[in-house]
């Protein structure tokens, strides 16, 4: 189960306005909310060669708004699905001012394991 949450990014506004503002980008995040799909499935809905979506997906992943699985297949074959973590953008312009809320789809071993994380860096001692 996904739960949606709040995330604070480095991310200037200028970069998601870019980064989604392509029709490609915003039909492979519109694409993969209904379902995983490979990136020939995505090429295929939108249009244009694998490449082309591997390159978008590629920027995707590295802002956290597409997530990969790996897909096993009856044949045996491996491939890689793309999933959609991006919920919304907010951006909020006041003061002369862009601001940008990112709201992200985060599972329970997500969640986990920033937790995790955040422990070990706050020198928090566990104790068996």
């Amino acid at each position: 189960m996904r739960e949606t949450r709040d995330t604070e990014t480095p991310v200037e506004p200028s970069e998601i306005i870019d980064l989604v503002s392509p029709e490609v980008a915003r039909r492979i995040l519109a694409t993969a909310t209904e379902r995983e799909c490979t990136a020939e499935e995505l090429a295929e809905e939108c249009d244009v060669s694998v490449p082309t979506i591997y390159r978008h997906v590629n920027e995707l992943q590295e802002h956290g708004f597409l997530d990969e699985s790996l897909r096993i297949e009856q044949s045996g074959n491996h491939r890689k699905a793309y999933e959609t973590t991006l919920e919304r953008v907010c951006l909020t312009f006041a003061d002369g001012l862009v601001s940008a809320d990112i709201h992200i789809q985060k599972d329970f071993i997500d969640k986990f394991s920033e937790f995790w994380n955040d422990l070990n860096f706050s020198r928090v001692e566990l104790r068996s």
